[in-house]
């Protein structure tokens, strides 16, 4: 893994490419185990190894992932470039916004797939699991200024973490892959 601990995507044409669930895929595989062949990612995602190649190499058109040395000639492993993608939808450029709210769309249907799955297996999760994972939801009324404090402060918990992804020998005993996942929104007022 890169010591980057993110890459901005700012241009339409990389938001499109990196909106593609399998692309998504790829890089949070990479993030989690390492530099890992096409074969090995395709065998992981239960994909076919030509569609994990050529994603990949779509990927590396954006900066989102990188090959490494393999062990021998033949393997060609890849590995993401940075911890976390990062992007915006505050554009005065439309075609920059719809990428983005296209994107933004992917990754809340992602969210949404992610815990659906979750609910389907908790019930194999041990008690200490189930007492502290689920969904959960607040209101507050916010500045502009005030939510991007808040958004940053979450950020600043989890970097405590953050080195445990690319460094497994970090990892304490029985710990697994917890996913944060979270979308803010403005309520309608009536």
């Amino acid at each position: 893994m890169s010591e980057r601990p993110a890459v901005a995507l700012s241009d339409p044409l990389a938001l499109r490419a990196y909106a593609h669930p399998l692309r998504m895929s790829l890089v949070g595989l990479l993030r989690r185990e390492g530099p890992l062949t096409a074969t090995q990612a395709a065998g992981l995602l239960r994909e076919s190894v030509p569609s994990c190649s050529f994603h990949l190499r779509q990927l590396a058109k954006y900066g989102l992932v990188e090959r490494v040395e393999g062990a021998d000639a033949r393997e060609k492993p890849w590995r993401a470039t940075a911890l976390s993608t990062t992007w915006t939808a505050a554009s005065d450029d439309p075609e920059m916004r719809a990428a983005a709210d296209h994107l933004d769309a992917v990754v809340i249907r992602r969210l949404y797939d992610r815990a659906m799955q979750w609910l389907g297996r908790r019930d194999d999760d041990p008690p200490a699991w189930r007492s502290v994972t689920g969904p959960g939801d607040d209101l507050a009324y916010l500045t502009p200024e005030e939510l991007g404090g808040l958004s940053r402060r979450i950020d600043a918990l989890f970097d405590e973490y953050r080195p445990r992804q690319a460094d497994p020998s970090l990892r304490p005993p029985g710990a697994r892959p917890v996913h944060l996942g979270y979308y803010v929104t403005t309520i309608e007022q009536p």
